[in-house]
This record gives structure tokens, C-alpha cells and sequence, in this order.
């Protein structure tokens, strides 16, 4: 079972964009997005569950941020508005079979590789 997380770039203050997160293998029960700015921890972002009907946000991009996923295509997104400079970070998807939203990194034992969002103001 591996991720493959993509979709990062160099944006302005304002600008959008789509993340998204490409699964092989089993279908995930929970897919998250956590992300990691330099010097510090990894932290939670958003998080969906299988049927895409919960969902959950850090508080900070609630509003601005929407998780999805696409089972047919085995694949998350995390579309992302409204870029502030503080969301600069490298964004990790994150996967796990048992059924349950969690903000935990460590209930999560599949990681994407990370992509990369510079935020500019």
C-alpha cells in the first residue's frame, strides 16, 4: 500500500490549490492531510472518512480548506483557498484502514512522500 501526495507549488497570498493523494493498493477507511512548517511538529490539517459524509478541520483553515476523496480513483484531495502565508508547509496525506477520524498522527500508519506549499505575501 503506498500514497503519492502531489499538487504543491509556489503561490501567492490569495491564490488556491488542489492537493491530492493518490492510494494503491486497499481502499483507506480515514484519509488525512497533516502538514509540517519548518521547525515545527507535524500537525493535523483535515481528515474524511470513507463515505466522504464527516469530515474534520483544523481551525484555522476551516472555511478555506475542503477534504475529498474519490473512491473511485482511490484518491484524495485537499482544496485549498484563500492561501495565507502562514499555511506554508510541506503536506503530508495520511491513511488508515480502521474506520474512525482521528487528528492523531500516530493512529496513522500509511504516509504519502509530502508536497511542498510556499505561500508568499
Amino acid at each position: 500500500v503506498q500514497l503519492q501526495a502531489f499538487g504543491g507549488g509556489l503561490v501567492q497570498a490569495g491564490d488556491s490549490l488542489r492537493l491530492s493523494c493518490a492510494a494503491s493498493g486497499r481502499p483507506f477507511s480515514t484519509m488525512a492531510w497533516f502538514r509540517q512548517a519548518p521547525g515545527k511538529e507535524r500537525e493535523f490539517v483535515a481528515v474524511i472518512n470513507f463515505s466522504g459524509v464527516r469530515k474534520d478541520y483544523l481551525d484555522s483553515v476551516k472555511g478555506r480548506f475542503t477534504i475529498s476523496r474519490d473512491n473511485t480513483k482511490n484518491t484524495g484531495y485537499l482544496q485549498m483557498n484563500d492561501l495565507k502565508p502562514e499555511d506554508t508547509a510541506v503536506y503530508y496525506c495520511a491513511g488508515k484502514v480502521q474506520a474512525g477520524l482521528s487528528m492523531s498522527r500516530a493512529d496513522y500508519y500509511y504516509w504519502g512522500q509530502g508536497t511542498e506549499v510556499t505561500v508568499s505575501s
